[in-house]
């Protein structure tokens, strides 16, 4: 299976529920000063959600940093985003910023650390999803 490449802020929740999905991932660093990964494979992007009640902020800034890089862009082919509910329209609007951007699918959103049930829900989406993006390549 292609890779997942990550960002959670020092709250830890998408890295709670990164730990809990048990699938291999790269991690993007809070500190500006730490070295970026720098995926070779195509990756999904799992990313949680910093906006403030008209969606300015949304997605973090060691986020960007990372998308910003050409090479890293390239092979991002989907994005999971989180979020908490009770900010209503903007819950989890870091997916539909970077979809935009990046020309990718949102394709699943979950709130805060995630459930069980959101944890098989992506494996089993992101198995479907690799499984028909692998079978066009010839």
């Amino acid at each position: 299976m292609p890779g997942l490449v990550y960002y959670s802020s020092a709250s830890g929740n998408t890295a709670r529920f990164m730990a809990r999905l048990g699938l291999p991932a790269e991690r993007i660093p809070i500190r500006p000063d730490a070295a970026m990964p720098e995926p070779d494979r195509p990756y999904v992007l799992v990313c949680p959600t910093y906006a403030d009640g008209m969606g300015r902020g949304a997605v973090a800034k060691p986020v960007i940093r990372f998308l910003n890089d050409p090479a890293r862009r390239a092979l991002i082919r989907g994005v999971i985003a989180s979020g908490n509910r009770n900010f209503g329209a903007t819950y989890a609007c870091a997916g539909a910023v970077i979809s935009a951007k990046c020309n990718v699918p949102v394709l699943y959103r979950f709130e805060l650390a995630g459930t069980d049930t959101d944890i098989d829900r992506i494996r089993a989406g992101l198995s479907r999803f690799w499984g028909n993006e692998c079978s066009t390549v010839q």
